[in-house]
C-alpha cells in the first residue's frame, strides 16, 4: 500500500460525504412535492409527462396499489426490451446487420430481466451483438427506469416510517418521473457531456477497418457510447456498451473519467441516507445509516487494497519482484489496467459491489483470493453498503429492522425503530426477503455447482455428449476455465451477482447457455421482487401506526452504539449464512495461494 493510494480512496471518501447533505435535502424537498431550484426548468416536462400517462399527481396509493403498479411497470419493461432483441434485424440504427440469430430466445430472456431488474448482468459481448437501437431505445432507457422505480421504493419505505396513521405510500408513477426528471436525466446530461470532453465516443458510425502495423486487420467498435455511460454509473446499473465495460478505454480513457465514475455510482445511495433522516423529521438517523455504511465501505475498500498490494506469493518466490518502487507498481497487476493501477482498481471494485452497480474497470477473477472475498462478501450481505440507488436504502432499512428486534429480544421490550413499534409483520417481512435471497445463491449455485463440475456423460468415442437442452456436453471443459476453489468461486459469485441485482461477474464462466441464461435470470428476478415486495408490505403496515414517544427505555438509535449493532447485524447475518461457501472458495483459495499450491486442479470432492 502506498501513501497514493490510501489517499484515493479517502479523497473520494470525502467527497461523497460532502455531497450527501445538499443533495439529499434536494431529494426531501422533491418526494415531499415542495419547489427545487430545478423546479422553474423542469416542472413543464414533468406535468406533461403526467398528462401523457394519465396519472393525477395528487393521488396517493396503498401498498398495494404502489406494488401493482411496480410489477406492471416492470412487465411492460421487461417485453418491450425481450422484443427489441428479437427484431432489431427488421428495425433501424442497425449499421452492423445484427439480427434474431444474433440473440438467442433464452439470451434475449437473460439481458431483458437483466436491464428491467438493474442488475445489467451481461451474458453477451456488446459490441458484436446488439444494434444501436437496442443499446439506446432498450438498455439506455431502461438504466433510467430500473433506477427510478428502484429511488421511488425507497422513498415509499421511507414514508412508512415517517407517516403515521395513513393507509398510502405516495405514488409510484409520480415518484418514478420525479425521479427521472429531476435527479437522473440533469445529472446524466452533464455527465454525458464531460465524458465526451474527456474522449468517451458518441456516434452512430459504422465499425472502422483498419491494418495494424504487423498486417492484420482489426474492427475498431465504436457508437452511443458516452450517453449510456453516465447513466449506467450514476444509476447504479453496470451495463456497459463494451463487453470490456470500464477497463475498455473508449468507456474510461483516463484516471479523471475513472475517479468521476466511481464518485456516480455512491452519488445517490450515500444521499438517500440523508433523505431519510429529512423525511423521518431526525436527521441524527441518517446520518447513523450513512456512519453504518461508511464503516463497512472503508473497511472493505483498505482490505482489498492490502491484499492486492500483497501481490502473489508464489511469484515472489520466483524472484519477481512484488513490492512498490520507483519504476513498478508491485502487488498483483494481473487483469488491471495500468492507467489505473491497484488502488483505483481495488477502490473501483469495492464501490461497484457495495452498490449494485456491476460496472468494473479490471477483471475480479484476477484478483488474489482475499481481495476477491470483499467483492463476493459486499454483494452477499445484500449489498447495503450505501448500496444501489434506492435498493440500498431499503436494504439497511431491512437490517434496521432486525438490528433493533434483536436488541429487544436482550432487553425484553418491544422493538421501536424513529418511532414506530416494530412488530411481528415487520420482523416477518424482514426475514422473508432475506431468506429469498440466501435461497437463490445457496441453492442455484449448489445446483449448478453439481451439474457443470459433475463427470459428463460421454458416447462411444469417449466424447462427452449433450444431456438435454439445459445441460451442454462436458460441462468442466466446456463451461469453466478453472476447477477447484477458484471455479466454485466463479459460480458462486455468479448467483450472488444476479440474485444481488449486482450484475459483475468473475468471469471464467461460459455463462450464455440456457441453463445460466434461465437459472441467473430467475435469480434476478427472486434478488429484485423477493426482496422489496415484503419491504413495502412492511412499510405499508409502519405507516398505519401511530408515532410513539421516545421514553427512558428506548434504544436511541442515533448513536455509536446503533452504528455498532447495525454493523454487526450486516455482518453477522452475511457470515452466518454465506460463510461455509466462502470458505470452499476465496479461503481455501488462499491457503492455496500461501502455500504455493495455486494452480493445482483440485477435484470436486474437495468441496462436496
Amino acid at each position: 500500500m502506498t501513501v497514493n493510494g490510501i489517499a484515493q480512496i479517502l479523497i473520494f471518501f470525502l467527497i461523497i460525504l460532502a455531497t450527501t447533505k445538499p443533495l439529499g435535502i434536494f431529494m426531501a424537498r422533491l418526494f415531499e412535492g415542495k419547489r427545487t431550484f430545478l423546479h422553474p426548468i423542469l416542472r413543464p416536462l414533468e406535468v406533461l409527462t403526467y398528462k401523457v400517462i394519465g396519472v393525477r399527481e395528487e393521488t396517493e396509493q396503498r401498498w398495494t396499489q404502489y406494488t401493482a403498479a411496480l410489477l406492471a411497470f416492470s412487465v411492460f419493461s421487461f417485453l418491450f426490451v425481450y422484443l427489441l432483441q428479437r427484431l432489431q434485424g427488421v428495425l433501424p440504427l442497425n449499421p452492423q446487420g445484427f439480427n434474431r440469430t444474433s440473440v438467442t430466445p433464452d439470451l434475449a430472456f437473460n439481458t431483458a430481466v437483466s436491464f428491467v431488474t438493474n442488475t445489467n448482468w451481461q451474458a453477451y459481448s456488446g459490441e458484436s451483438t446488439l444494434s444501436y437501437l437496442v443499446q439506446m431505445a432498450g438498455l439506455a432507457v431502461q438504466n433510467f427506469a430500473s433506477a427510478a422505480a428502484g429511488i421511488a421504493v425507497a422513498i415509499a419505505v421511507v414514508r412508512g416510517f415517517a407517516r403515521q396513521q395513513m393507509d398510502s405510500l405516495g405514488n409510484f408513477w409520480v415518484d418514478v418521473t420525479r425521479a427521472t426528471v429531476y435527479i437522473l436525466l440533469p445529472v446524466s446530461t452533464v455527465v454525458a457531456l464531460f465524458l465526451c470532453w474527456q474522449g468517451v465516443i458518441q456516434n452512430f458510425n459504422h465499425y472502422t477497418t483498419l491494418t495494424t502495423v504487423e498486417g492484420v486487420k482489426q474492427i475498431i467498435a465504436q457508437g452511443p457510447v458516452a450517453s449510456q455511460e453516465a447513466i449506467k454509473m450514476l444509476g447504479t446499473n453496470g451495463g456497459g456498451f463494451f463487453n470490456a465495460n470500464s477497463a475498455h478505454p473508449f468507456e474510461n480513457p483516463n484516471p479523471l473519467t475513472n475517479f468521476l465514475q466511481i464518485i456516480l455510482i455512491f452519488l445517490i445511495p450515500a444521499a438517500l441516507t440523508y433523505t431519510f433522516g429529512v423525511m423521518v423529521g431526525d436527521r441524527r438517523q441518517g446520518w447513523t445509516v450513512f456512519s453504518a455504511c461508511a464503516v463497512m465501505f472503508l473497511a472493505g475498500a483498505f482490505f482489498c487494497y492490502w491484499a492486492e498490494a500483497q501481490g502473489n506469493p508464489t511469484l515472489a518466490k520466483l524472484g519477481i519482484e512484488t513490492h512498490a518502487t520507483a519504476l513498478q507498481p508491485g502487488g498483483n497487476m494481473e487483469g488491471k489496467e495500468t492507467r489505473f493501477g491497484i488502488a483505483a482498481s481495488a477502490l473501483f471494485a469495492t464501490v461497484t459491489t457495495d452498490a449494485s452497480c456491476g460496472a468494473v474497470n479490471g477483471m475480479h477473477d484476477s484478483f488474489t483470493p482475499l481481495a476477491g472475498l470483499v467483492p463476493l462478501f459486499n454483494i452477499e450481505t445484500g449489498e447495503v453498503i450505501f448500496g444501489g440507488v434506492g435498493a440500498g436504502l431499503y436494504g439497511i432499512l431491512l437490517y434496521a429492522i432486525l438490528a433493533v428486534f434483536i436488541a429487544g429480544l436482550m432487553v425484553g421490550r418491544t422493538p421501536e425503530y424513529v418511532g414506530k413499534k416494530v412488530e411481528q409483520k415487520e420482523v416477518k417481512m424482514a426475514m422473508l426477503a432475506l431468506i429469498a435471497t440466501a435461497f437463490s445463491i445457496l441453492v442455484l449455485a449448489a445446483i449448478t455447482s453439481v451439474i457443470h463440475f459433475a463427470e459428463p456423460t460421454k458416447d462411444a468415442k469417449g466424447q462427452p455428449v449433450a444431456q438435454s437442452y439445459w445441460n451442454p456436453p462436458g460441462p468442466a471443459t466446456a463451461n469453466f476455465a478453472n476447477n477447484g476453489p477458484h471455479g466454485f468461486s466463479e459460480n458462486l459469485y455468479a448467483y450472488s451477482s444476479a440474485t444481488g441485482n449486482n450484475g459483475s461477474a468473475f468471469a471464467g464462466i461460459s455463462v450464455n447457455t440456457p441453463w445460466y441464461n434461465f437459472t441467473l435470470g430467475l435469480a434476478m428476478l427472486l434478488g429484485r421482487f423477493l426482496f422489496l415486495i415484503p419491504l413495502l408490505a412492511a412499510a405499508g403496515s409502519l405507516a398505519l401506526k401511530k408515532k410513539i414517544p421516545q421514553t427512558a427505555g428506548t434504544l436511541p438509535t442515533h448513536g455509536p452504539l446503533f452504528v455498532g449493532l447495525l454493523v454487526g447485524t450486516v455482518i453477522l447475518v452475511g457470515a452466518l449464512t454465506f460463510f461455509p461457501a466462502l470458505a470452499l472458495g476465496p479461503i481455501v483459495e488462499h491457503f492455496l495461494m500461501q502455500s504455493g499450491k495455486l494452480f493445482a486442479l483440485l477435484p470436486f470432492p474437495l468441496w462436496s
